[in-house]
């Protein structure tokens, strides 16, 4: 099936700016009349994507990898398709590199389970983030307790930006493993990845990124970057919930054990042991999500046509204009860095109103708004609060919603005043 892409006329050049008006056409949800600030959280999905999807169920529902038949066949061209999409998305080296998993948390398990134990031993050092969202420390908190490692965090400045002075002094002490976001879910910080994992390399370490938030939003090139895995989800880039990638070093994924066991990630089985299966399906145990990964390549081909270039120069003009806005609020306390340095998300707090009310209100106007801790309660600890509400931004986003958000919030402020 072949959908058109609203948001990019043919021919265009991947730095037009995006046609916003187009692009809402492609996804039914705005109907509603809804102001959707949440995509940090999870984004909408076009009708490309979920069009996609519906076809696979519709015209080749059938198990991939397993059978002759012409609609098996189909199903796992489609699904295998994504793989070289998603390749190419962020110039990985091959598609022996791109394994599919449930999303970024699971990919960072996997690395824990089958990285993480056979190379992270007692007195290890493990470097962390305040940053890091729990699907980024737990794992790594786990391993740390089986296996008798350290772990340290980096701290961030009063900008809401990592200490690289912590950070180089921490590798001086030989880290075995360096793992932190690229962009922070909380606070939108855009890390300097490049820079640091070149640091951790040459200290010795093996590097993974979280690129959860990072992916979405702006070009990734993970040769550049020079990490050794990279993590993120679907559903955070216009696609499905329960897909996901792990990109892993081919020679990293080569050297470690599955992840889990079962069907499609053998060889053969013999009674005296089994031989597993090539990468990347040595890691992909089990009948896989079809229909999902197949919205995932559906989710990359409309970003591709966008330009990830025009995505991010987009977000930055709605975070601009959501930032001068909110600084304007009296009583609001803004949180992270300057717009120029962050992806589209804005944490704030207001004096006397509780993050939860706030968005309870704001949900009477239909905008829709995060609030909590987001899975970072190590930096809500380190910033002095039990919560912050969250506004962030995506392809789709105008600021009108902005402006809505702003009404909402005095509304608020009348109420509990």
């Amino acid at each position: 099936m072949t959908m058109a892409i609203a948001g990019r006329a043919q021919g265009a050049l991947p730095n037009q700016p995006l046609d916003v008006a187009a692009i809402r056409k492609d996804f039914p949800i705005f109907e509603t009349g809804i102001a959707y600030l949440d995509s940090a959280n999870t984004s909408q999905r076009p009708k490309q994507v979920t069009g996609a999807m519906l076809e696979y169920f519709e015209k080749f529902n059938s198990n991939i990898h397993r059978a002759a038949y012409r609609i098996a066949e189909e199903a796992t061209v489609r699904y295998e398709a994504t793989r070289e999409k998603v390749r190419a998305f962020i110039n990985a080296a091959s598609t022996k590199e791109i394994v599919y998993t449930r999303g970024t948390t699971e990919s960072i398990n996997l690395v824990a389970y089958a990285w993480g134990r056979k190379n992270i031993a007692q007195g290890d050092l493990i470097v962390l983030t305040i940053l890091d969202h729990h699907s980024n420390i737990v794992p790594w908190q786990i391993l740390a307790a089986e296996r008798g490692a350290h772990i340290e965090y980096v701290d961030i400045d009063e900008k809401g930006e990592l200490r690289q002075d912590q950070f180089a002094d921490l590798l001086q002490r030989g880290p075995k493993l360096v793992a932190f976001n690229l962009v922070s879910n909380a606070m939108g910080t855009i890390n300097p990845a490049r820079d640091m994992v070149a640091a951790a390399k040459k200290a010795g370490a093996t590097v993974l990124v979280d690129g959860a938030q990072s992916t979405p939003h702006q070009p990734v090139d993970v040769r550049a970057l020079g990490c050794d895995f990279y993590a993120f989800s679907g559903h955070k880039m216009l696609g499905p919930t329960g897909a996901g990638i792990l990109y892993g070093r081919r020679e990293l994924l080569e050297a470690m054990d599955p992840f889990m066991a079962g069907g499609d990630m053998i060889k053969t089985v013999r009674i005296e042991g089994t031989t597993y299966h090539d990468l990347p399906w040595k890691f992909e145990a089990g009948t896989q999500a079809i229909a999902e990964v197949i919205g995932l390549g559906a989710a990359v081909d409309y970003l591709s046509a966008l330009g990830m270039d025009a995505v991010r120069a987009h977000e930055l003009e709605i975070t601009e204009y959501a930032y001068e806005a909110l600084s304007d609020v009296e009583g609001l306390t803004l949180y992270g860095p300057p717009p120029s340095r962050r992806a589209g998300v804005v944490s704030f707090a207001l004096e006397g109103i509780h993050p939860h009310d706030l968005a309870t209100i704001a949900d009477r106007d239909q905008v829709c708004l995060r609030a909590g801790h987001h899975c970072a309660m190590p930096l809500m600890t380190r910033l002095g609060v039990a919560a912050t509400a969250r506004a962030s931004f995506y392809v789709y986003t105008q600021k009108e919603e902005v402006d809505r958000l702003v009404g909402s919030i005095k509304e608020a402020q009348r109420i509990f005043a």
